[in-house]
């Protein structure tokens, strides 16, 4: 693993994980309203003190910043290609990994944007091994926790808005002002030439593209033109050219657009943007299809890893598979944090789902069986299978995949297993943060095979 992704190892986060630990100390020392009217200037500090120590390496190299609710990561991967495919040298954190030039490790925080000076020692390296571009995944408790701060961006790219870390936040609005915040710091920046990419079709699209930068470029669904939602991924068209992409599901044409913007704001030309997207392949987590060989040489299904963490998302990954009988693994509510999300879930799953199987996601301090139990109150259609055991759970979906069954028997008509909530994601945390190291992804495979071999 690299340097850069070692908590261990790292003197800075052991300095971090020491200071937390007094700041939970006064936590429980000081009265909750004289912390809380002080915690803001500790997060400042401390993302003061990081730029200091690691001399503002902002200032050194140009970052793009991506925030929004859904669809960072992937958009962070589409303009890390294109910036590549147009002969610049990056660096990217994001959910997924952390990357300097070739070299990439998988994030293993549970945290998309890691302490200040974890950030701000990465951007020092990035400017080191002579990056051109550093494209950072900007979280609203990131912004909240000013983790972004003393961060100079030159552009940044917001992807839509919708109800999440909201018992975090205390309401919706407090949320979106986490996430604006960072409209606001591009705004502040003297960098040269700051340029806004906003999705005009979200509600929220308006508020960004309003804020006082050179470059405010919007982005719709109308600007793919004539487009197509096929079996094995999308195509579109862009800048007169028409893009073939093995990512599947409409919310990747946003994606798309929002990525392929930023490059034509460089004045990348639309061939090489082109070139760049349809090497994308697949995005690790996201709508990502696990490949694998049948003992009969045939494919009959499909087995996808997503992490659709919102009800906007958990529905816009079932629809991305339309007219197959869907098997679904879902647990996407952790413990702690927006209940409201659980009947939510349960809901959609009832609604697009042929069989449902509930599972363990991060149940930290609560009852695992008590969450699912709440997703379950709003499934009618359907008796969900409650599996605790992630791996079983994901085990019992590859075998229905496999086996004749009266619910999922139609001629003509693919099984597909869908297993979201975790994505990447690389531990599942229990009580007292305990954590077990995770992949769905590792998981999937090894149940696969050991099913070919039976």
């Amino acid at each position: 693993m690299g340097y850069y992704c070692q908590v261990e190892n790292n003197p800075d986060n052991r300095y971090h994980l020491d200071v937390n630990k007094l700041l939970f100390l006064a936590k429980k020392l000081i009265p909750k309203k004289i912390f809380a009217f002080f915690q803001p200037a500790y997060h400042w500090l401390l993302a003061l003190a990081a730029a200091i120590v690691y001399r503002f390496p902002a200032k050194k190299i140009k970052v793009v910043a991506v925030t929004g609710t859904k669809g960072k990561s992937s958009v962070g991967e589409l303009v890390n290609a294109i910036l590549e495919e147009a002969g610049y040298q990056t660096a990217l954190a994001s959910t997924i990994r952390f990357k300097i030039g070739e070299r990439t490790t998988r994030n293993l925080f549970k945290m998309t944007m890691p302490g200040r000076f974890f950030i701000q020692k990465f951007l020092r390296q990035a400017v080191k091994e002579n990056c051109d571009w550093a494209i950072l995944e900007i979280t609203s408790e990131g912004a909240k926790q000013f983790r972004h701060k003393f961060i100079d961006l030159d552009a940044l790219i917001f992807t839509n808005l919708a109800p999440e870390h909201i018992e975090s936040h205390g309401s919706y609005e407090k949320y979106r002002a986490a996430k604006f915040s960072l409209a606001r710091a591009l705004e502040k920046s003297p960098k040269p030439d700051k340029t806004i990419i906003a999705n005009a079709d979200d509600r929220e699209g308006a508020k960004f593209l309003a804020i006082n930068v050179l470059n405010k470029i919007p982005y719709r669904l109308a600007d793919a033109k004539l487009y197509s939602l096929k079996s094995d991924g999308l195509e579109m068209m862009f800048g007169g050219e028409k893009i073939t992409s093995r990512l599947r599901g409409l919310f990747n044409i946003y994606n798309i657009l929002a990525a392929a913007n930023f490059g034509k704001v460089l004045g990348i030309s639309t061939l090489a943007i082109k070139r760049a997207i349809e090497k994308v392949v697949e995005i690790k987590g996201r709508a990502q299809i696990i490949p694998f060989d049948s003992a009969q040489g045939k494919k009959d299904f499909e087995v996808v890893v997503d992490y659709a963490h919102t009800p906007d998302s958990l529905r816009a990954i079932y629809q991305a598979f339309p007219n197959k009988k869907k098997i679904c693994v879902l647990g996407n509510t952790g413990g702690g944090r927006d209940k409201w999300k659980r009947p939510a879930m349960g809901k959609i799953a009832d609604e697009y789902c042929d069989k449902i199987i509930l599972t363990n996601e991060d149940p930290y301090d609560e009852d695992p069986k008590q969450i699912l139990l709440e997703m379950a109150t709003s499934i009618k259609k359907h008796k969900p299978e409650i599996i605790l055991d992630r791996r079983e759970a994901i085990k019992k979906s590859l075998e229905l995949a496999t086996t004749p069954n009266p619910l999922l028997n139609k001629e003509g008509t693919q099984r597909v297993v869908l297993i979201t909530g975790k994505g990447t994601d690389p531990f599942i945390m229990g009580p007292n943060d305990s954590k077990v190291p995770w992949s769905d992804e590792e998981v999937v495979r090894e149940e696969l095979l050991y099913l070919h071999r039976k």
